[in-house]
């Protein structure tokens, strides 16, 4: 294989890897500590929400697992079949292009999935009205701990902790 063509095919790669980057999902929009400690949300006006009040009970770190676009497979692969095709020659050549693209796939997936992964946290909380309810929402760095007066807000879809 000639260096003009593996240059076209790498190049040709990435630009398929970049043009389906742009078609990766965002996550749901992030409210914060506060109801709309960023704004409001895009889109429909927001509902009314309740707010119940409580004592946090007990609360358990989380990791979130973020969208699995592709693009870390598809960039390993590409990736891994450049640098296979730099070994060997005829059909030793071919397989190296092989064993690359599937090491290069599978390592730019764990990639992704580790560069994806967001915080997160259990909060169980005793209401005042006497329930206990879990909430796990994204990790905003308000540091519950145990006998911290808070609020729960729900509007029906969403239900959130916060001081």
């Amino acid at each position: 294989m000639n260096t003009t063509l593996r240059v076209s095919l790498v190049a040709a790669a990435l630009a398929s890897a970049l043009t389906l980057g742009g078609c990766a999902t965002y996550p749901p929009y992030y409210y914060g500590p506060g109801p709309y400690a960023y704004g409001a949300p895009p889109g429909p006006p927001p509902r009314a929400q309740s707010v119940e009040p409580g004592v946090v009970d007990t609360v358990r770190l989380l990791a979130f697992q973020g969208p699995d676009t592709g693009i870390g497979t598809l960039s390993g692969a590409a990736l891994g079949g450049w640098a296979g095709s730099g070994i060997g020659a005829g059909s030793g050549n071919a397989a190296a292009i092989v064993g690359g693209v599937l090491l290069g796939s599978l390592i730019g997936n764990a990639v992704e999935r580790e560069v994806n992964k967001r915080p997160g946290v259990e909060v169980t909380v005793r209401l005042d009205m006497g329930r206990m309810i879990a909430v796990v929402q994204d990790d905003a760095g308000e540091a519950f701990q145990p006998g911290d007066r808070i609020r729960v807000v729900s509007d029906g879809y969403r239900t959130r902790v916060i001081r």
